[in-house]
């Protein structure tokens, strides 16, 4: 089954930010989503994710009507990390993560869920920080945290709906090398284990490359290519849609490749 995306438009007081979209993002599977900004990148996962209104088309989860859907049910199988979530409150980082649970009965008290929320920091290799106070943590220690909220908050499946979504915009924009690879392909390891759909947008086109099994690239509020990420991102295409030319490098590792930009022939010394 899938999350469906079926010839949506978004029409804003006339700025089209998605028109005629049609996409699929499978279980066990990761979907990146690439293309430039505005694109219509974010506006897709906001649709998906029930915060934004499709002006046409249709959105189904598992063939249900998004809409149908009560929020609670939504929010058992589908958790959504945006852009950037800012931590005001005093709360640890456990307690952070164990609001993830919220949705589900015991509501984040039982020791179930705090053992869920401990595994969810582990798995977003945050457990060391468990009890700092989220405030006091680093952008990328935030962002962790953050991932692990909404990695608990679908842990597990619920007896309605076995199948879960994960829908995150640029998780690891303000994690450093390191920490990014190892969280993408953590990441990739729960989707498959766990037959959860993974929606990723990401602007870092070599590690959309090399987690995704699908990549999407938008361009202008349509989906101009989809499938294999090797077939999707061609120089021509990311030529068309970034206006720079791009070298593509296969990796060492041999899945996917580095995406270089080269300089403008006229900046050359």
């Amino acid at each position: 089954m899938s999350l469906v995306a079926a010839r949506v438009t978004v029409d804003v007081r006339g700025a089209v930010l998605l028109r005629d979209l049609s996409l699929a993002a499978e279980c066990a599977r990761v979907l990146a989503v690439v293309g430039p900004s505005g694109a219509g990148k974010s506006t897709l996962l906001r649709v998906w994710a029930g915060e934004q209104r499709a002006s046409a088309g249709h959105l189904t989860f598992d063939g249900s009507p998004i809409g149908q859907l009560h929020p609670t049910a939504l929010a058992r199988i589908r958790a959504v990390l945006p852009q950037a979530t800012a931590l005001r409150f005093p709360l640890t980082a456990l307690e952070v993560a164990t609001l993830g649970r919220l949705p589900h009965p015991g509501r984040g008290e039982t020791r179930r869920d705090r053992d869920i929320a401990w595994a969810a920091l582990e798995l977003a290799e945050v457990a060391h920080l468990a009890d700092r106070l989220a405030p006091t943590l680093s952008g990328g220690e935030q962002q962790r945290v953050q991932l692990a909220r909404v990695l608990a908050q679908i842990w597990e499946p619920t007896p309605e709906h076995p199948r879960r979504y994960l829908l995150l915009d640029e998780p690891t924009a303000n994690l450093d090398p390191g920490h990014a690879v190892r969280i993408l392909a953590r990441l990739r390891q729960f989707v498959r284990a766990t037959d959860t759909a993974l929606v990723l947008v990401v602007h870092d086109l070599g590690a959309a490359s090399q987690c995704a099994d699908d990549l999407a690239l938008l361009h202008a509020g349509r989906c101009v290519a989809h499938g294999d990420p090797a077939d999707v991102l061609t120089p021509e295409r990311l030529h068309e849609c970034f206006g720079a030319r791009f070298d593509l490098v296969p990796a060492p590792a041999g899945r996917g490749f580095a995406v270089l930009p080269r300089p403008p022939d006229d900046l050359h010394p």
